[in-house]
C-alpha cells in the first residue's frame, strides 16, 4: 500500500523520485521543472545524453543534489479524451518505473501525480490507475518496500485518498 503525503517531492529522502518528465527530459513546467531546479545543472547534462524519452516508458539518472540518489523519468500520456490508450500508456509509467528500480535493487521510490497537471489527465482516474499498479507492483515483490505519493496540493491528496480507500 502506498504512503500518501502533501508536500515537495523534491524533499522526499528515498532512494529515488520519479519525475512526470516530457519526452526530452530536458525539463518544463511543474514537477519536472522543480526537480531539474533542486538537482542542479548536472542533471539536465546527463539528461541530454539520455536522447528522451517515450511516453509510458521511463529512463533513470543520478540524483544530483537531491536528497535521493537516484531519478526515474518517466513520460505520462497527455489526456485526449480517454480514446487514444491513454489509461494503458499511465499504467506502462508505474510499470516501467518499477522494472528500473527493481532492477537497481531500490528500495524505496517517491512518486508525484503523473499526468495530472499541464498534461490534463483526470485526477481522479489517475489515482485509481497509480493505486492500482503500485499495489499490483509491491504484491509482485522485488527489491521496492516503500512507496509515497507525494501530493502538489489537497485536491488531489483527496483523490489518492480516495483511491486507496482511506
Amino acid at each position: 500500500m502506498p504512503r500518501l503525503a502533501l508536500g515537495d517531492i523534491t524533499k522526499q529522502a528515498v532512494d529515488a523520485i520519479v519525475n512526470a518528465a516530457n519526452e526530452t527530459l530536458l525539463g518544463g513546467g511543474g514537477v519536472d521543472g522543480a526537480i531539474h531546479r533542486a538537482a542542479g545543472p548536472g542533471l539536465l547534462e546527463e539528461c541530454r545524453g539520455i536522447g528522451g524519452c517515450p511516453t509510458g516508458e521511463a529512463r533513470i539518472t543520478r540524483g544530483h543534489r537531491l536528497p535521493a540518489k537516484w531519478v526515474i523519468h518517466t513520460v505520462g500520456p497527455v489526456w485526449g479524451g480517454g480514446g487514444r490508450g491513454e489509461e494503458e500508456r499511465l499504467a506502462n509509467c508505474y510499470r516501467s518505473v518499477f522494472a528500473i528500480a527493481n532492477e537497481r535493487g531500490l528500495k524505496s521510490l517517491a512518486f508525484p501525480s503523473i499526468s495530472t497537471g499541464v498534461y490534463r489527465f483526470p485526477v481522479d482516474r489517475a489515482s485509481r490507475i497509480a493505486v492500482r499498479e503500485i499495489r499490483a507492483a509491491l504484491d509482485a515483490g522485488g527489491s521496492v518496500e516503500d512507496v509515497v505519493v507525494v501530493c502538489f496540493d489537497e485536491g488531489t491528496l483527496a483523490a489518492y485518498r480516495a483511491a486507496v480507500g482511506v
